[in-house]
């Protein structure tokens, strides 16, 4: 599909010769013929037509379309038609010093109805700074002084043109990524583009694009490059962290331009140690400002089908409970009337506890779906991990895997046991069904709690010595629906864990080290 380019183009002058030479410049009439002299000496000779050499228009120029206003008003009201129409002018040649309005307040009054058109001034004088110029007229502005030749007209045009189309490029290509609902993978790509969108505009050869983690550390996503040796990048994202550089701009420090999109961040350096003019920066900013929107929205996209698929789940468990609800409240009754017959029985013990808990995860998975907040009351830490792990303990039921606890003794937390105890049960699960499923020699499972009187908080870890996690769910580990072809896997045992742990007040990390380490941290 073939991109449309607006050349449209306005002068505004109150000299009609002005006016009419930047049009023939922009938009010649005739076209220009030289005569041969080769040619007119045999037309003489033979009375033959004479023969031309057509001066032919570089391809790189476009064919500008060129409208023309005598003064401010009459400017004003053609642009204001334009935008009705719904054909912007891309370019507007503006003369500083004309009768009524001048440029600079027939510019402030295009502003408000045409952000977006590149400004160029094209004046003899000029009573103001090109800082006021910028403050008063919007920072896509140019400035050209008077005589000028035919060529810098036309790359003057040219310039505005080329700038104006690659923004609204830009700014189309945004809005169409940042309206469709994307995954993990489709925001990776968005985020490869606004890189290589950004590194070609600053023409840069030294770029680094990363990702402030919740743990304060800097994710590097992409790079070109040895931009590590050029620049101080921890000293940089420092500056990102501490906010120096607010969400959704763009900021030139010496030879580095800085973009912040959301929790990511650019450092492009600049070739020979240029300062980007202020019409360039203006672009960045604004692209960089439409590419934060778009990540935002791909995220609560994403965080919102995740709410729908969580509903959708939620009501079909709801129903379901309905309809188990009654069969477990008979478990209790037929037991009790078989301990008529067998008062002392450790299989019907059992087979109440079972039904107790299978209660107990229903009613869980409903609070995870509803996000209920958890009701604290004092419990023992050993004894919750203790029966987390006795719940888990069917799976290990061979004993094949190692169980080594080193448990502080007489910690007590503020939590609901319940909730607590099915953390305990998930981790432990997870890493019993990969030691299993993997055959991983001597398998392991260490649980190791340590109280920190400082901070009043309590650790526990959990690890094994397994693969790990897989390094691609890493960093999604803990998102609904995230799962690695895991048997039976549901991809919700990690996401209700972690909302437990933070409705507790509290939070929990993964890494890989000879193994997966879960590290839970619990106000005491």
């Amino acid at each position: 599909m073939k991109e449309f380019l607006n050349t449209t183009v306005l002068v505004i002058d109150d000299e009609e010769l002005v006016r009419n030479d930047i049009e023939e410049i922009l938009s010649p009439k005739k076209t220009d013929l030289e005569i041969d002299s080769v040619g007119l000496a045999a037309s003489i000779l033979f009375d033959t037509p004479v023969l031309t050499n057509v001066k032919k228009k570089p391809g790189n120029i476009p064919h500008f379309k060129v409208h023309k206003a005598s003064n401010g008003i009459e400017g004003l009201e053609m642009v204001k038609k334009s935008i009705t129409n719904g054909t912007p002018y891309a370019v507007i040649f503006l003369d500083m010093r004309m009768p009524g309005w001048d440029g600079i307040e027939t510019a402030e009054r295009i502003r408000k109805i045409d952000t977006k058109a590149e400004i160029i001034f094209v004046t003899a004088f000029s009573d103001n700074s090109i800082d006021d110029i910028v403050a008063r007229a919007g920072q896509n502005v140019g400035f050209h002084c008077k005589p000028y030749a035919s060529e810098e007209i036309t790359q003057l045009a040219t310039k505005a043109v080329t700038d104006y189309n690659k923004l609204r490029n830009l700014e189309l290509l945004i809005e169409t990524i940042s309206s469709i609902t994307i995954n993990e993978q489709h925001l990776n790509s968005l985020l490869r583009n606004i890189f290589d969108q950004l590194v070609t505009y600053v023409e840069t050869d030294m770029a680094l694009m990363g990702k402030l983690q919740d743990n304060a550390e800097y994710e590097k996503l992409f790079s070109i490059g040895s931009v590590d040796e050029k620049i101080n990048v921890q000293e940089l994202v420092s500056r990102v962290r501490s906010a120096e550089i607010a969400d959704g701009t763009v900021e030139q420090l010496k030879d580095v331009v800085v973009a912040r999109l959301n929790n990511y961040s650019i450092f492009a350096v600049l070739k020979d140690h240029e300062r980007l003019k202020t019409e360039k920066l203006y672009l960045l900013k604004l692209f960089v400002l439409n590419a934060a929107k778009a990540i935002n929205n791909a995220e609560l996209q994403e965080k919102l089908l995740q709410k729908e698929k969580l509903s959708a789940v939620g009501k079909a468990v709801s129903m379901m409970m309905h309809d188990l609800r009654s069969p477990i409240k008979n478990i209790k009754t037929l037991t009790g009337m078989m301990r008529q017959e067998q008062p002392e029985s450790e299989w019907l013990d059992m087979i109440d506890e079972c039904g107790v808990q299978a209660s107990e995860i229903l009613e869980d998975f409903l609070d995870f779906i509803k996000e209920t907040p958890v009701k604290k009351i004092p419990v023992d830490l050993n004894k919750v991990i203790d029966e987390g792990l006795k719940l888990s303990a069917p799976k290990n039921i061979e004993g094949q895997i190692s169980i080594n606890k080193h448990i502080q003794a007489n910690v007590s937390i503020a939590g609901d046991e319940s909730k607590l105890k099915r953390c305990i049960m998930n981790l432990a699960n997870n890493a019993m069904d990969v030691l299993i499923e993997q055959n991983i020699k001597n398998p392991c499972i260490e649980i190791t709690t340590t109280l920190n009187e400082l901070t009043k908080e309590v650790q526990i870890v959990i690890r094994d010595n397994g693969p790990g996690v897989p390094h691609e769910i890493l960093k999604t580990v803990f998102e609904p629906f995230v799962t690695k072809k895991k048997a039976n896997g549901t991809g919700l045992g990690l996401a209700i864990v972690k909302q437990y742990i933070v409705a507790h007040g509290g939070d929990i990390k993964v890494q890989n080290n000879n193994g997966a380490v879960f590290t839970i941290s619990l106000p005491v």
